[in-house]
């Protein structure tokens, strides 16, 4: 998870979309603290933040030198303060990762509009954006603009020729990638089928097929993860009418995006102080207690294993069954090279409760499952079908009703050649009920 801070002069006008004519003494955020954003997001966590370094309004959070429109010429730290610094400093002091975002569009500057113009000026932002604050982890910029604006082209290519660059290990997230894409909409909601494969060729920024972005393609040539953004609230910057979304509803949307093979980027705007607003911490704080409740203890860890295969007999510890209760996706179970099925079982010692099914697939070797099903055993000795799945890649969780049972199997139908599993977990989520299946009560089967 990556937490997303829309702020900005909108965040004192009340505004999402500035028009780039706020006085720049409209910025002052007295009592800005970047260490505290930092800090709400690795407790809540959150591995990196991605900063509005300069949205459509074209207003810099750095003093750029290619415009007066920045925090240089505001009153906030005497006009001497650089935003993007003091959260670079503080990411970095935390063990954070930073993330920036540039606009393409901008409302402000006079050369907007000018294809050869604008492009060096842009081009002298992301410079000086990259060179003056450390390692930058993602640079993230979309194609959004509104109807009846400037015709413009913008040079992606060589945009994307400085990051690798200046900051080669830095991703680049936009609509078409080329690292990571957009997941199609802005609720933070991936599809149930998602692949980490795609072609960039079949795409452009700023008009791509949603449902193509949202799917991913299986015949892909490209390795282009998605990104599900959403913001907390209502809008994107801080709005004081606004209330933040429940933790239950963030738990919704972590399941249908980190559990669809996405990274979730949550948008958790500062407010006029400067300060991540307490309600939102309070709701952060909700939503990581939720989620280390459900997902410390896997049930698994209590299961005798078996498989149908593997790949060189169950001593070889290289693709052994064990593999799959190891954290982490370096590791891994390997069926028999061409063996015709795959199947993983879980024997209990006595029945447990479960609804959510976490499975990871070892994404340096391929995304591979296409298809993919569980069943439990029923107290008449009957094998049934609980829950079908498709696409895995780094994370799959699958919800379903609360079920009770001793054994339990995890059938993979279709892949894309021989199928790898780097985790296997079995948990109970007793706090978000599914209101489009059973919801109250234990189903014994």
């Amino acid at each position: 998870m990556a937490m997303f801070l829309h702020f900005g002069p909108n965040t004192f006008t009340n505004s999402e979309w500035g028009t780039g004519d706020a006085p720049p003494s409209f910025f002052n955020p007295t009592q800005m603290d970047a260490a505290q954003w930092v800090r709400v997001a690795k407790e809540s966590g959150f591995s990196r933040v991605i900063l509005t370094a300069k949205h459509h309004d074209g207003f810099c959070l750095w003093p750029s030198d290619l415009t007066d429109y920045s925090v240089r010429s505001s009153s906030w730290r005497n006009g001497a303060g650089d935003v993007v610094a003091e959260l670079a400093a503080a990411a970095r002091e935390a063990g954070i990762g930073l993330g920036l975002y540039l606009s393409p569009w901008d409302r402000h500057e006079e050369c907007y509009g000018k294809t050869m113009e604008y492009n060096e000026f842009y081009l002298g932002q992301m410079r000086e954006l990259l060179t003056r604050y450390g390692e930058i982890k993602e640079v993230w910029l979309d194609g959004a603009k509104g109807e009846g604006e400037k015709d413009m082209e913008y040079f992606f290519d060589s945009w994307f020729s400085l990051v690798r660059q200046v900051q080669p290990g830095a991703v680049i997230f936009s609509d078409a990638g080329p690292d990571t894409r957009w997941v199609g909409d802005e609720a933070g909601i991936a599809s149930p089928t998602c692949w980490s494969l795609f072609n960039i060729s079949d795409a452009a920024i700023g008009g791509t097929d949603p449902q193509y972005s949202r799917r991913g393609d299986p015949f892909g040539h490209d390795w282009v993860a998605p990104e599900c953004d959403v913001s907390i609230r209502g809008g994107w910057f801080w709005h004081e009418s606004e209330a933040p979304k429940s933790a239950l509803t963030l738990l919704d949307i972590y399941y249908k995006s980190v559990g669809r093979n996405c990274l979730l980027l949550l948008n958790v705007p500062p407010n006029v102080l400067g300060l991540i607003s307490d309600e939102d911490i309070k709701v952060l704080r909700e939503f990581h207690e939720l989620r280390s409740s459900i997902f410390s203890h896997n049930l698994a860890k209590t299961a005798l294993l078996n498989a149908s295969s593997t790949r060189g007999g169950i001593y070889n510890s290289q693709y052994s069954l064990q593999n799959v209760l190891v954290e982490g996706i370096f590791s891994y179970w390997a069926p028999r090279e061409n063996w015709p099925y795959w199947v993983l079982e879980l024997q209990f010692e006595k029945p447990v409760s479960f609804n959510v099914l976490k499975v990871q697939e070892p994404i340096h070797m391929g995304q591979r499952v296409i298809e993919f099903h569980v069943k439990v055993l029923s107290k008449e000795g009957q094998w049934r079908r609980v829950i079908n799945g498709t696409t895995i890649g780094y994370q799959r969780l699958l919800r379903f009703p609360t079920l009770e049972a001793k054994r339990l199997r995890f059938e993979i139908e279709k892949s894309r050649g021989d199928p790898l599993i780097s985790y296997l977990g079995v948990y109970l989520d007793t706090f978000l009920s599914l209101s489009d299946l059973s919801r109250t009560q234990t189903t014994t089967i």
